[in-house]
């Protein structure tokens, strides 16, 4: 895949012998080898890597995670309390009274729905965070091969002057 200079290049930097590089690496010295830019957006990536379950998660994580959930929230909660304890009690319809039994059921089963879809949805967000993680260490790993190998280049070129410079010396001094 990546040819040996390369293999050369990141066994230098990452202290591995050539076979034992990781699939990151490798992936660098592909795209080095093919010149091709190895930058990725993480959101993008993961973007891809989405389900329906997914995105569904980050978004239930997202409206109920909202200052406008809260207070539309408490505006119904508050609504069904004076519905239930003023308004209907007076003509005798009052369908869940104080102490709310039926309220507070509804209270329950929306905590035991929200909680795990939040948590499914901080889940992914670390997944997330992995990602950019690992796309950082490539880009970070690439940066590195090629500064190396630019510096290998101008240690080269300066070495190749010196000896041209050392040659004139000789040629002169005769």
């Amino acid at each position: 895949m990546a040819t040996t200079p390369f293999r050369h290049l990141a066994s230098r930097i990452t202290g591995d012998r050539a076979r034992a590089l990781d699939p990151e690496e490798e992936r660098v010295l592909h795209k080095m080898n093919e010149r091709l830019p190895i930058s990725r957006d993480a959101a993008d990536v993961a973007d891809e890597r989405s389900t329906i379950g997914d995105r569904l998660a980050d978004r239930v994580a997202a409206v109920g995670g909202s200052w406008g959930f809260i207070i539309a929230f408490t505006c119904v909660l508050i609504g069904w309390m004076l519905l239930n304890s003023d308004v209907l009690t007076h003509w005798g319809h009052a369908f869940d009274p104080y102490p709310y039994i039926f309220l507070n059921l509804l209270l329950s089963t929306l905590a035991a729905i929200q909680a795990p879809v939040i948590m499914m949805s901080q889940n992914r967000q670390a997944s997330k965070d992995r990602l950019a993680a690992s796309l950082d260490y490539e880009v970070n790993l690439r940066t590195e091969l090629e500064i190396l190998r630019l510096h290998e280049k101008l240690d080269g070129a300066i070495a190749e002057r010196l000896d041209q410079l050392l040659a004139a010396r000789v040629d002169t001094a005769r």
